[in-house]
């Protein structure tokens, strides 16, 4: 599933808000546990360490409360580390799987199945014994594995690493056999891949991928294993800046296409993997303004495009034979409001997900035999993420498998069959409300200045009458046609047990709503978002949800617009903010084709250079390019010196004007409203990237400085101290590597 991202996505800015989501096609990952920098240690890229020293000062007030939380922290990890995910890999006689020193599989077909490692990424690790690194990197380097693919009858598999110190990722070829003779035997290693994104296997000799140069990926190449050798060619090479290809497999494994999208058009390839040539062909050439995904039914195609009423998405089919736009057939359109999010095909069914206008996230059932009788499968109404399973290679079920969540309730695993509409849902204690909690999913709608009802998600444990003291955590983002990350994140949990309301603004320029959600807080609409989020602050408190005085907004990288936006125009709507990777200078970026993603986002932003009436607009909102000197709420700036989407000069520049206003309104008026002074931090991570530490030790240390200083700033009530001291001290031990696996087809990420 997760097609839609991959219509909408470019190789833009995008930081999954609770970076537990996916890195491109992140179908696993490891956080793994290794002792490392520390996260408070500054480092700048292409700026000396003396001009910004003063940024990064104020760290120190939050230091002992950072310890309470990320004891706290890895406590509520270990809590909940046996949540329900899809790390598991099924072929024909094994069940593969993950575990922090490399991949295993079990054969199915023993009654008492002994694990047998198939890859050691100690082994891969001594390799980099061979590049020359000093000592002291090698030491650092810690591999994770990303995404797994199996060959269709489980010859060879593919693996994509990472390293902990944000190198790209690698991808090695494993050649299945036998069990082996001794577990000292090393993997079969047959090929390696350097700066792999996405990867599918066509047959059990042949495995097309494409390749990251910078932040592109243009070109798709394939992988002939043979019994003299490998061979590498070139399949295909897009020339248009601002398109990205990956490479994809139908649900049935007998189409694999080759899927280039910009944030406006699309272009698909296929390649039938029954055929002997593999050769791609054309479905329908690239137009303005036209998005379309491809499935295999049958011996046609199944289409998700936005031809639909409004531009909206709507479902079509065409035969292989003849899959240009001209033979498209509509088969489904949803109803006015509600928005497709995802579409996938399990037998004679097309199974979609869908957002209602109320928000709820429901599944349509489309029987492609007979159309008019699709129907509607609901989930429960706190539901707000889903995740399917990619099947494995042998999976003829003809269900889907899937997992619900919301940031406060844990994944429960569910299981559709579509001929009969009959939704199980899992066993265990992970619907038992010791597991979910006592929570409340209230959703809302903020009327915003023009007159639209934006949508807000409220999480509570009180009543909203009785939500006035709580202290206040909102949540937005706003670009590029995504939803807000609203996955399970145990970082959240743990706010709302201590107290906390958590707010989710939906506003416009995201996707939450369809495609025309995002049309209209594009390029000169872009106010529009602004205005959104500005409502849903002020109808939260109108309804009596907190205060400004307890009110806080979080955000990362392209979701930094609208906060920053808003706290030049209200500073007073809220305390405090945290911004992760944030995106401040808008106009800078947008002015610079030089920077990687400037030419690409100007469909998103708009081109100031070219053209005036987007360079007015830009000017109006762009956070840098709109400091005044007054009270601003604090503000705790993450940013990270291997951030190649966010350049660290603006954030810098961000910090510096941000402090000099705020010290010349305090000179100007000492006696101001402004008490206590606002505190501006800045925190600069070493060797991140734009999606942040995969060090599970320092990940959980930028989690506890937030945390702390959230606190500090909301002039909360200290925390009091755990009651059992043995079993706080046993929770400091080691805490068990986190897993998460989230299958998707994204060709990338955006802001």
């Amino acid at each position: 599933m997760a097609v839609l991202s991959s219509l909408l996505c470019s190789p833009a800015r995008l930081v999954t808000p609770s970076r537990l989501g996916f890195f491109w096609e992140l179908a696993v990952r490891k956080r793994m546990t290794c002792h490392s920098l520390s996260v408070l240690r500054c480092c700048t890229s292409d700026t000396s360490n003396s001009s910004t020293d003063h940024l990064s000062s104020g760290l120190e007030r939050y230091k002992d409360l950072q310890k309470y939380f990320n004891r706290r922290l890895k406590a509520t990890y270990r809590r909940f580390s046996n949540t329900p995910d899809h790390s598991s890999i099924c072929g024909h006689h094994h069940e593969y799987f993950i575990e922090s020193d490399g991949i295993y599989r079990l054969d199915q077909r023993q009654s008492e199945p002994v694990s047998e490692q198939v890859l050691n990424l100690g082994q891969v690790s001594g390799q980099e014994e061979k590049t020359g690194l000093n000592e002291e990197r090698k030491q650092r380097i810690q591999w994770t594995v990303q995404i797994i693919r199996l060959s269709p009858q489980e010859k060879h598999f593919a693996a994509t690493l990472k390293t902990t110190n944000g190198d790209e990722p690698r991808c090695v070829v494993v050649r299945l056999g036998k069990r082996k003779s001794s577990p000292l035997d090393p993997p079969h290693v047959v090929f390696t891949l350097d700066k792999v994104l996405s990867f599918e296997w066509a047959t059990d000799e042949v495995l097309f991928y494409t390749t990251l140069e910078g932040l592109r990926c243009g070109r798709v190449f394939r992988l002939d294993l043979t019994s003299g050798g490998s061979r590498i060619t070139s399949v295909y090479e897009e020339t248009h800046p601002d398109v990205f290809v990956e490479v994809a497999l139908s649900r049935d494994r007998q189409i694999l296409s080759i899927n280039c999208s910009s944030r406006t058009s699309s272009e698909v390839l296929l390649i039938d993997t029954t055929a002997s040539h593999l050769e791609p062909f054309l479905v329908q050439p690239r137009q303005p303004d036209l998005l379309y995904h491809v499935e295999h039914w049958r011996k046609g195609l199944i289409i998700l495009t936005n031809t639909g009423p409004g531009q909206e998405y709507q479902v079509v089919q065409a035969p292989l034979s003849e899959p240009h736009m001209v033979s498209w057939v509509p088969v489904f359109a949803p109803g006015p409001g509600t928005a497709i999010k995802d579409m996938d095909v399990l037998g004679d069914h097309c199974v979609l997900v869908a957002r209602t206008p109320a928000g709820e996230l429901i599944l349509v059932v489309v029987p492609l035999t007979h159309p008019k009788d699709a129907y509607t499968v609901q989930l429960p109404s706190w539901a707000c993420a889903i995740q399917t399973k990619t099947p494995g290679v042998a999976d003829q079920r003809g269900v889907l498998e899937f997992l619900i969540s919301s940031p406060v309730h844990l994944p429960v695993p569910y299981c559709l069959n579509p001929a009969d509409g009959l939704l199980l849902s899992g066993t265990g204690d992970e619907t038992s409300p010791e597991s979910q909690g006592n929570y409340t999913t209230t959703r809302l709608e903020a009327c915003s200045q023009d007159g639209t009802l934006v949508p807000v998600t409220l999480f509570h444990s009180k009543p909203v009458e009785g939500l006035r003291q709580a202290p206040l955590l909102v949540h937005v983002y706003g670009a590029y046609g995504r939803d807000l990350n609203m996955e399970f994140c145990p970082e959240k949990r743990l706010l709302l047990e201590q107290g906390w309301t958590l707010a989710y603004c939906h506003i416009r320029g995201g996707g939450e709503r369809g495609l025309f959600w995002q049309r209209q807080a594009r390029v000169e609409g872009k106010q529009r978002g602004v205005e959104d989020l500005q409502a849903c602050l002020h109808h939260l408190f109108s309804l009596g949800v907190s205060s400004p005085s307890l009110a806080a907004l979080t955000a990362c990288s392209a979701g930094a617009v609208p906060v920053g936006a808003l706290c030049n125009r209200h500073p007073h709507m809220v305390r405090a903010v945290t911004l992760q990777a944030p995106f401040l200078d808008v106009l800078g970026a947008m002015e610079d084709p030089s920077l990687p993603l400037t030419l690409e986002d100007r469909e998103e932003w708009g081109n100031p250079v070219g053209n005036p009436k987007h360079r007015l607009t830009i000017s109006s909102y762009c956070p840098l390019h709109n400091i005044t000197p007054q009270c601003y709420p604090s503000i705790l700036l993450t940013a990270y010196s291997g951030d190649r989407r966010v350049p660290l000069a603006g954030v810098l520049r961000y910090t510096e004007q941000l402090k000099n206003a705020i010290h010349t309104h305090l000179t100007m008026k000492p006696e101001s409203e402004c008490e206590p002074a606002p505190n501006v931090v800045l925190n600069i991570q070493p060797g991140a990237d734009h999606h942040g530490p995969d060090d599970f030790e320092l990940m959980l240390e930028e989690e506890a400085l937030t945390l702390a200083f959230l606190h500090t700033e909301l002039d909360l009530d200290p925390p009091r101290p755990p009651r059992r001291r043995k079993r706080w001290h046993s929770c400091q031990g080691e805490v068990r590597n986190r897993t998460t696996m989230t299958e998707t087809s994204t060709i990338m990420t955006t802001i």
